[in-house]
């Protein structure tokens, strides 16, 4: 029978996820990361399968062209303000970091002139106030914005909804958070906090903004459904890179490749208009702010590094230190993610169990231990004299610390001296990477100085990654890449002995080894590289050393948002299935769990008792024909039947069905009723209240399920089933035996519809075989 073979079927996501093989699935367990009931329940999965049922198919057929036009329109309104809205945050994030930065670099310059001990005193305070303000914001009020956001907005593209990662209050953490954690001079970036910002941003306006501080417009309420929100997050990805690089290709494609489980030409068109319209906005608001409107905001701010009047050409002999470039990046990319998971283990097993104190103590040692090394250190370094002055160079030397160029002048005894370590250290990291980017300065830093910088920012990064404030690691990864890169370019500019060698552009091809080695991106992170950098002649170095350090890398471990994934639990669908799942079948994965299904018409206190009992979201719907043979008519989500049951309009005294043909009443509810809102976890069964006579009432679920699921053959391979499941971005699949006849067959042809005045001989496909023996298209 029918109903006895469908025991066997697979039930939400997990049906795929539990039962992957992981090679490290042991070890993380016994940190107790994913073992945890906590986290496995704390996400849900995500609807992002179109619900045909008969609300669905009325209020489609009640929508005309003029309304598919005007939808169409809205979407890309809402890209429009999507751009706008993440430029306007970014342009507030960095005018707002560097000012801070610069008043407290300018108070501390004008301190040390009279004595460097109180200056050391004012500057380890500053940073303090400004990590604490910003460790106290993300413990006492969005504890979803510490990080930098871009593996649980991942995990949200992938299907996965994690409460609290795109609420208003994480969106003002985060944005609030940033500001004082980068101003604070920690080892840590707002490039990916500014991911996280746009998508937030991108889900508040898909959802009217925010009903918990009245601040919504029921206007903008016009997408409520998770395939439509997923559209916007997308487009909101792709903005938050545009606005913090400056590089709208590389936002699109970062989105694409990176953060994305499903793509479409439609969804590139407006993601690549809403990077466009970012791009705009922080032009115009760099234009406004060159007259002096932003106080400290100058040359710096916005992340771009000119390198176009750096090295012109490069030799076949330059490649061998390219290459190795390369495979220091991959190391060294796969050595900091190793290390990240041992230390947020460690921090989350011990540490961050005691509490929201404990994260505010730990974010301000690591601000104090951070600040004693950025002032501390370039004190023991001893200054070097001014080079000679190119009259055709803009660099000046000495400059004043903390101000926009190279050759910084502390603890200097003579004034037409520098101090290389002061240059990069007792600097904002921006201004920090400009001067090891930089042009016509070789020479500049020794050898000495980069390998301390490198040692101690690379454990600084380590170790700041993971505290409880907003933290990106694009820009620490650069400063730690560039840093070795520049190293290699002393080393090759001493080799080779040629003026045309520039140690800034080995500092460049650093930087993206590091990125590649860590976070395993290539074709994003390529074109972001040369967006920044405004040098296209580099592009075939980019690419090669970014192929050589994500190989290297992959021979460790994964990259770093997918480690940061699992160890917080998100149970991600990676693009490629694990390679013993060609062994497996679709029963396998299915295991011996029993599965639970509803009759078409059920009575509530049946209902009420399975939703008490258990948290599947997806029930299988069976009725019986004539013959009395069980048949799955559909799956009904729980999310549909605590609608049903709040609403109480469906209830009816009888167990017989409405419509014995198939439930095509009039239906009192409106498709959007059903969207489970995106600001909170929805409905509870618990929230329900049901009285003795509702208990002994009866549902006939037949024009509320969806009546097409997804249905895979119980001997299908699991690795067509994954592919199937992630494609899709489905969220069951029924499992269920061979069928026992084939009433039809569609090919290629059958889906290409016609419109009437076409003439249906200019798309006329050559049949097949099968297709020439047997057509129906009644499926």
């Amino acid at each position: 029978m029918l109903s006895n073979h469908f025991q066997n079927g697979m039930e939400t996501a997990r049906f795929v996820w539990s039962r992957l093989p992981h090679s490290e699935e042991g070890e993380l367990e016994g940190a107790g990361l994913l073992s945890s009931e906590s986290n496995k329940n704390c996400a849900e999965s995500l609807d992002y399968e179109v619900l045909e049922n008969y609300a669905y198919r009325e209020e489609q057929a009640q929508r005309g062209k003029l309304f598919v036009g005007y939808n169409v329109g809205v979407k890309w309104f809402f890209a429009l303000l999507i751009g706008i809205g993440t430029g306007l945050a970014a342009v507030f994030i960095n005018i707002s970091v560097e000012n801070f930065a610069g008043w407290k670099f300018a108070l501390t310059f004008n301190i040390i002139q009279k004595s460097y001990l109180a200056g050391f005193l004012i500057y380890i305070l500053i940073n303090l106030a400004l990590v604490f303000s910003s460790v106290y914001i993300i413990t006492q009020f969005a504890p979803a914005a510490a990080g930098s956001g871009i593996p649980e907005i991942k995990g949200y593209l992938n299907g996965i909804d994690i409460p609290g990662i795109l609420l208003f209050r994480t969106l003002i953490g985060k944005i609030f958070g940033s500001i004082g954690s980068v101003g604070g001079g920690l080892a840590l970036g707002k490039e990916g906090p500014l991911v996280h910002t746009g998508a937030c941003i991108a889900s508040l306006l898909g959802q009217g903004g925010s009903t918990k501080y009245h601040l919504s417009s029921r206007w903008l309420q016009g997408f409520k459904s998770d395939r439509d929100r997923r559209d916007l997050v997308t487009c909101g990805c792709a903005a938050g890179v545009a606005a913090a690089f400056r590089a709208p290709v590389g936002g699109v494609l970062f989105a694409l490749e990176e953060v994305t489980s499903w793509w479409r030409s439609q969804l590139m068109w407006r993601v690549f208009f809403t990077s466009a319209i970012v791009a705009v906005v922080v032009r115009a608001a760099m234009g406004w702010c060159k007259s002096g409107n932003c106080g400290h905001f100058g040359s710096g701010g916005f992340i771009i590094w000119d390198i176009s009047d750096g090295q012109e050409d490069y030799s076949f002999e330059e490649l061998l230190p390219m290459a190795v470039i390369g495979v220091i990046g991959g190391l060294l990319g796969a050595l900091f993610n190793q290390l990240t998971i041992y230390v947020t283990r460690w921090r989350r097993n011990y540490l961050h169990k005691k509490g929201s104190r404990v994260k505010i103590y730990e974010a301000c040692l690591i601000s104090v231990i951070t600040s004693v090394i950025s002032f501390g250190l370039p004190l023991l370094r001893k200054c070097s004299p001014c080079p000679d002055s190119d009259p055709d160079s803009e660099i000046e030397c000495p400059r004043a610390p903390g101000m926009y160029g190279n050759y910084v002048n502390f603890y200097c005894s003579k004034d037409k001296e520098y101090n290389d370590l002061a240059t990069i250290f007792f600097n904002t990291q921006d201004d920090a990477i400009r001067n090891l980017f930089s042009a016509k300065t070789i020479h500049e830093f020794s050898t000495q100085s980069l390998l301390t910088f490198l040692v101690m920012f690379y454990t600084l990064a380590v170790v700041t990654f993971g505290t409880a404030v907003p933290a990106g690691q694009f820009v620490p990864g650069i400063m730690i890449g560039s840093t070795y890169g520049r190293l290699v370019g002393i080393f090759t500019v001493n080799h080779y002995k040629k003026l045309n060698i520039e140690e800034g552009t080995y500092a460049l091809l650093g930087a993206a080894s590091f990125l590649g080695g860590s976070m395993r991106m290539t074709v994003s992170l390529c074109v972001i590289m040369v967006e920044i950098t405004n040098n296209l002649k580099l592009l075939p170095l980019i690419m090669l050393v970014l192929l050589i350090s994500k190989a290297v890398g992959d021979a460790f471990n994964e990259g770093l948002y997918e480690e940061q994934a699992r160890l917080r639990g998100i149970p991600l669908l990676e693009s490629r299935p694990k390679y013993e799942m060609r062994k497996m079948t679709a029963r396998e994965a299915c295991g011996n769990q029993k599965v639970l299904s509803l009759p078409r018409v059920v009575k509530v206190a049946d209902v009420v008792s399975i939703l008490r009992c258990n948290k599947h979201n997806g029930f299988p719907v069976i009725d019986h024909t004539r013959n009395g043979e069980p048949l799955v008519i559909g799956i009904m989500l729980r999310s549909h039947l605590l609608v049903l049951l709040q609403s109480k309009i469906d209830f009816q005294h009888s167990p017989l069905p409405c419509d014995p043909k198939g439930g095509s009443r009039a239906i009192r509810h409106n498709f959007s009723e059903f969207a489970k809102p995106v600001s909170s976890k929805g409905l509870s069964i618990n929230d329900i209240y049901l009285s003795s006579d509702d208990l002994e009432m009866y549902i006939d679920l037949a024009p509320f399920l969806n009546p097409s699921p997804y249905v895979v053959p119980e001997d299908m391979s699991l690795t067509k089933v994954y592919n199937l499941f992630r494609q899709l971005g489905l969220r069951h699949i029924f499992v269920v035996p061979r069928a026992s006849h084939v009433i039809g067959v569609i090919t290629r042809k059958d889906l290409l519809i016609e419109e009437e005045n076409d003439d249906s001989a200019t798309v006329e496909l050559q049949s097949t075989s099968v297709r020439s023996q047997c057509c129906f298209t009644s499926i």
